[in-house]
């Protein structure tokens, strides 16, 4: 099976001559509005902090909306499988919307990095299929169940133990069906709600993404693939995860710009709206130079994806090693740039500067990230 379909998707040999296009195209706009739309009557401010006070923070109805009705849970699944035939630039401007909604969806980890594991898997029929289908649309939720700070190089060395085993830090793990369990034997599909499975809810710096810690005990899995063809699929799957990621750092620091800039427009002092102070005009034009350039990484990132360039890794890279320090920069302007109100609970900064925080150790620092494109361009490390 190729995981390769549409126009964007070429044949190997040229994928070597391809030119990145950092633009947005129709379709991708359209999709852009139809999930803002949705996230706006559903994921308003005021929705996330009431849910995440009240420790309910995901909402099965604006899944299925997302999952199915828009259908953005099967962009990456070829249409044959049961998906939309699109793309990782399809997917990243749904994280784009997601990242400046902070809403609590498990879109990255189920629509991305575990669909992205199966499909490495290239399976036509079994139980890996059988489960994609149910991935892309929308009907069951699956992540990997690795800390979510696993960045892929270390892949390899999660296939290590067996079944029997506690991880911690899983995100979206209370919400999932099924848990990919890697171990030194391959990739194993656990259910949930099967015996001997154990998700204990964890209280996360970032509340819009729960963290649990998931015990397997005497439980029971279906084998979807060996360790060599297992190890390879993780690995591409944590990959997706951290280029797309860098998407939703894009989201999350472009309404921290546009929310500041509209608030220090309307809040005057001594008669003078406190934007047009130089010192925070100066402080804000710095920030959109980030968000430009974050935006050019995270498209590259995207594109380089979803053209199976073989420079994906670099720009992955790259892309996580400036986004997610741009997103916390982003976030904490926009909590000190509002002043008093910015430290409040009611107001939803907060929940912007803890979701970028948390985003920046997810597949890897940016540190970690430096060191792998230092390796990959054959440069010294610091």
């Amino acid at each position: 099976m190729s995981t390769e379909t549409g126009p964007a998707r070429q044949t190997a040999p040229a994928r070597e001559a391809h030119a990145p296009d950092l633009l947005y195209s129709e379709t991708e706009e359209d999709l852009r509005s139809a999930v803002r739309a949705l996230l706006a009557a559903r994921a308003g401010a005021p929705s996330v902090i009431a849910a995440t006070e009240a420790a309910t923070p995901y909402d099965r109805q604006l899944w299925e909306s997302l999952a199915s009705g828009i259908g953005a849970a099967g962009l990456l699944v070829p249409e044959e499988l049961g998906g939309q035939g699109a793309g990782h630039r399809e997917a990243a401007v749904v994280l784009e919307e997601l990242g400046r909604s902070v809403a609590p969806a498990p879109y990255l980890t189920s629509a991305v990095v575990a669909t992205e594991i199966l499909l490495a898997l290239d399976a036509q029929d079994g139980p890996a299929a059988g489960l994609l289908a149910d991935l892309a649309t929308g009907r069951r939720i699956a992540v990997l169940a690795l800390p979510f700070a696993t960045p892929a190089a270390d892949a390899a060395a999660a296939l290590t133990g067996t079944l029997e085993r506690t991880v911690t830090g899983v995100a979206d793990a209370a919400m999932a069906d099924v848990l990919l369990v890697p171990t030194a034997e391959g990739l194993y599909a656990v259910e949930c709600a099967g015996p001997g499975v154990t998700v204990e809810p964890l209280v996360p710096f970032d509340l819009t993404r729960p963290l649990a810690e998931t015990t397997f005990s005497g439980a029971e899995g279906t084998l979807l693939a060996q360790p060599g063809p297992a190890g390879a699929a993780v690995a591409r799957g944590l990959l997706a995860g951290a280029g797309l990621l860098a998407s939703e750092q894009l989201g999350l620091a472009e309404w921290c710009l546009t929310e500041t800039v509209r608030y220090t427009r309307e809040r005057h002092q001594f008669n003078r709206p406190v934007g047009s102070f130089q010192a925070l005009k100066h402080r804000m034009a710095q920030l959109w130079l980030e968000v430009v350039s974050a935006r050019a990484a995270a498209r590259n990132a995207a594109d380089a994806l979803a053209s199976g360039s073989p420079d994906a890794p670099l720009a992955v890279a790259v892309a996580q090693a400036y986004c997610s320090e741009a997103a916390v920069h982003a976030a904490e302007e926009c909590v000190q740039l509002h002043g008093g109100i910015g430290m409040t609970w009611e107001h939803p900064a907060h929940l912007y500067l803890k979701r970028a925080k948390a985003d920046s150790i997810a597949y890897g620092t940016a540190g970690r990230h430096r060191e792998t494109v230092a390796a990959l361009a054959e440069l010294p490390a610091p």
